[in-house]
């Protein structure tokens, strides 16, 4: 606007056409024509963006219904083998929406952005790399018509109000009311790891978790305040998770309280357990004294931690396809005579077999926790290494057990050399070899301590630990409550383990040795050069 009407006021300066008019015109032309090209271009965009429910469904039918069925009523052929399972949209229950509590009509914004992101934590991917824009808005007119919608008005967007923005006065105040009256921590316990006091269901009858609010990179948003506040607000429709906006609740809250709670949730972030896929590497640290013996020791917090993917064990029968358990934390320490390791895994129950609280949250068929470490028997050669589930019959492996017990059993540890997922296994004695174990169960998170002596009597059947070689590692572990026992369970690949020698003196002496050896060659080639210039 301001260029137009500079151009305007030279041409009106008196400088004419014959005095430099003429060029003023046409970029004032020029000017009227870019501007009437990006309108039309505004427009066209506009009506490009207007989704098509015709298009968006051949979409659905190629992409969706798998999961969603062919009705979009959630029961594809892959629904009873997802958790959780695919959503109803015939039924308007979407997680992720801005209107307002009881506004059962999104803005398409909500639904783009479901299926632009995908869905963290469940079998939704995002499908920005597959759709086109106009791909997702087509799909996004359809989806609405499978709940009737397609006429329909979107709600009201929810009150946002001012931001309160994080600061240590705020998160106070957002754990006060988290833990007030159990608002929160009834279902999101109080680490807010969703460790349950209670048995879930959605509206479908289907079995819900709580949120476990230290893993951000689980949430179907994401942990910013805002998409926090905005659950906080709106409520997760189909669930037990209510809106505190609700005007005929008393458990209402104000904005400055949303907020509040939503910097609260956004601190509870354990970002030293996110899976970094460049740390493939468990460093051992060793020690002076013993490796310590019971978890919770603060020792173990001095070696570096490895957080690694479990992923269902769907290579043999039983196949498993719905998992609890998303990661495993690892430490290791050792001495001269020793190596532990320390594994902790979030766990929402701790599974109890014979306990009556515990029967009541789990899935029928209640059993132990469990975790194991598995080992190859002997060190690999090169990069080869055993089948990463139970090795083969040319690697076999260690694998060493600890179970949770149950109210007539204590928890035990086992060992096991196996050749193969159906090959031999052979049961041993774990003492036999030193090995040792414990575990602690607290607010949602399992700790146990596995350790055995550095070389056994039997290098034939047991690995020997030796420093600066690089060794595989595996685990695999059991969420009891989730019906998971013997092949039924979560698992990792491959890692490595490396013992990390004890800085000392070797470095300096050979920094020493060399620095002594370059001293003498540089006197004695002095020395000949002086003959050589004398001669």
């Amino acid at each position: 606007m301001a260029t137009a009407e500079f151009n305007l006021r030279d041409f009106q300066s008196g400088r004419g056409v014959g005095q430099g008019g003429t060029a003023v015109l046409r970029r004032t032309v020029r000017l009227i024509a870019i501007s009437l090209m990006l309108l039309i271009g505004l427009t066209a965009t506009s009506a490009f963006s207007a989704g098509d429910a015709e298009k968006g469904e051949q979409i659905y039918v190629q992409r969706c219904t798998l999961c969603h069925g062919e009705d979009g009523d959630g029961m594809g052929p892959a629904a009873e083998r997802l958790n959780p399972p695919p959503r109803d949209f015939t039924m308007a229950q979407y997680k992720i929406r801005t209107t307002a509590f009881e506004e059962i009509v999104p803005v398409d914004g909500d639904l783009v952005r479901m299926i632009h992101d995908g869905m963290p934590g469940t079998a939704m991917p995002g499908w920005s790399d597959v759709l086109t824009e106009q791909d997702i808005n087509d799909l996004v007119a359809f989806l609405k018509t499978l709940a009737g919608l397609e006429e329909e008005e979107p709600g009201q967007i929810i009150d946002f109000g001012a931001q309160v923005p994080i600061s240590p006065e705020s998160v106070e105040a957002g754990r006060k009311l988290f833990h007030e009256d159990d608002r929160c921590s009834e279902c999101h316990g109080q680490s807010g790891k969703g460790d349950a006091v209670k048995k879930l269901k959605d509206d479908s009858g289907y079995r819900t978790w709580p949120r476990n609010l230290t893993k951000p990179w689980t949430f179907r948003g994401s942990n910013d305040p805002r998409d926090i506040f905005t659950r906080i607000t709106t409520g997760i429709a189909g669930t037990q998770m209510p809106s505190f906006d609700d005007p005929a609740s008393e458990g209402r809250l104000s904005i400055e309280q949303r907020w509040n709670i939503a910097n609260y949730v956004n601190s509870l972030a354990k970002t030293e357990k996110v899976v970094r896929p460049e740390n493939i590497v468990i460093r051992a640290t060793r020690v002076a004294g013993p490796v310590p013996v019971t978890p919770e020791d603060p020792q173990w917090q001095e070696a570096p931690s490895s957080t690694f993917l479990l992923v269902p064990q769907l290579i043999t029968p039983d196949r498993f396809f719905t998992p609890s358990n998303d990661t495993i934390t690892v430490r290791a320490l050792y001495n001269q005579d020793e190596i532990g390791f320390h594994v902790e895994w979030d766990d929402r129950t701790r599974s109890i077999p014979g306990d009556g609280a515990a029967k009541k949250i789990s899935e029928p068929g209640l059993s132990e926790d469990a975790v194991a470490i598995q080992l190859p028997v002997t060190l690999p050669v090169g990069a080869e290494k055993p089948y990463f589930l139970h090795g083969d019959s040319r690697h076999p492996v260690n694998l060493w057990f600890w179970r949770s017990g149950s109210t007539t059993a204590d928890p035990s540890v086992s060992l096991v050399t196996a050749r193969g997922s159906a090959g031999e296994t052979t049961a041993r004695d774990a003492d036999a070899v030193g090995l040792q174990g414990s575990g602690s169960y607290h607010e949602g998170t399992w700790q146990v301590v596995l350790r055995r002596s550095m070389t056994t009597a039997d290098p034939a059947e047991d690995l020997q630990f030796v420093e600066g070689a690089f060794i595989p590692v595996a685990f695999s572990a059991w969420d009891g409550s989730n019906g998971e026992r013997d092949s039924a369970h979560t698992l990792t690949t491959w890692y490595w383990l490396l013992l990390k020698p004890q800085p000392g003196n070797t470095p300096w002496l050979f920094a020493g040795f060399a620095f002594v050896l370059i001293l003498l060659i540089e006197i004695w080639w002095a020395r000949t050069a002086t003959r050589r210039a004398r001669s």
